[in-house]
């Protein structure tokens, strides 16, 4: 049954990618990267959050309606906490030294979000120790991805109020919130993906797993507004405690795992790794994925990784043509 299966996979482009797609996501640990980036986030939030109140509060000082509107759209975009920590998250007060050493702590807690993020991109484009960003390059791609997300949210607030104000109707300020979001989802995403990912593949190689990450997203933000209006609105204090910090873990490990599995989309599209075998002989795509991992063992600028196939286990010609359509 399991050769019938590969037959079947191995003659339907669709089917083979997919296949693909998860033997990569398996192979590469990208669980293990899924756990460790929702745990990050889960801790990233409180800080980033402080960071961008405090910079938003001295930056429009002097218009508060404007900086309320902007917190309003930014809270209420957090997964499932949003609508509860709107009134409790206050800007870091103080002398201009002590505003800027507070921002930049929590700046530096809430990088961890996007070291993790690019760690696991390392490990999925299989990129080798010796080609990783290093420490400060890492952080201040990280920064910069933090930087482009804030504006972002503050343009879409902008945006909205405009929407709002230009009296579209219920049906057509919906249609335009709902474009909005997807504009935002799909900009912060191709910072990250782009910024984050080595530098070893353009914009337009990165918009198959931006859609699969944007569609996704449109998704988890429904089943969160979905959760909090059936599980933790009508929950007394305690249980509502736990119930958001459950619901909180379970949309960022969702979210990380969405994204991480758009990641591997790019991957397997970029570097032609379908179709895969379930069982039978190698495919090109199976020697490529293999080789590609032994890659992540170079360490050194002179080093190089050599991978030799016995006869009996090297990819057919047949097989390689097969890889490539």
């Amino acid at each position: 049954m399991l050769e019938r299966l590969d037959r079947w996979q191995r003659e339907r482009r669709a089917a083979a990618f997919v296949v693909a797609v998860a033997r990569k996501y398996g192979e590469d640990g990208t669980a293990l990267h899924a756990a460790r980036l929702s745990y990050y986030a889960f801790f990233s939030i409180f800080p980033l959050l402080l960071a961008f109140v405090s910079v938003l509060g001295y930056v429009l000082d002097g218009n508060p309606e404007l900086r309320q509107d902007i917190l309003d759209s930014a809270f209420a975009d957090v997964p499932v906490i949003g609508t509860f920590v709107r009134n409790d998250v206050e800007a870091i007060a103080g002398s201009g030294i002590a505003l800027l050493v507070g921002i930049g702590v929590a700046l530096w807690a809430g990088l961890g979000v996007t070291i993790a993020l690019g760690q696991a991109f390392d490990s999925v484009w299989s990129v080798a120790p010796i080609e990783q960003y290093g420490y400060v390059t890492r952080r201040l791609r990280g920064l910069a991805v933090l930087a482009v997300l804030g504006l972002t949210i503050v343009a879409s607030s902008v945006v909205s109020g405009a929407a709002a104000l230009g009296r579209l109707g219920a049906g057509g300020e919906n249609v335009a919130l709902l474009a909005l979001s997807v504009a935002v989802d799909a900009l912060a995403l191709l910072t990250a993906f782009r910024v984050l990912t080595p530098s070893i593949v353009g914009v337009r190689e990165l918009l198959p797993g931006i859609a699969v990450a944007v569609a996704g997203l449109l998704a988890l933000q429904a089943l969160g507004g979905w959760y909090v209006g059936a599980t933790i609105a009508r929950a007394s204090d305690t249980y509502g405690l736990f119930a958001t910090v459950i619901g909180l873990l379970s949309w960022l490990a969702l979210a990380a795992h969405l994204i991480l599995v758009s990641a591997e989309v790019n991957a397997v599209h970029v570097l032609r790794l379908w179709p895969r075998s379930l069982a039978g002989p190698m495919t090109a795509a199976d020697a490529a994925a293999i080789e590609g991992y032994a890659e992540r063992a170079r360490r050194r600028p002179g080093e190089r990784v050599v991978v030799e196939w016995e006869g009996s286990e090297a990819p057919s010609a047949a097989s390689r043509d097969e890889a490539d359509p």
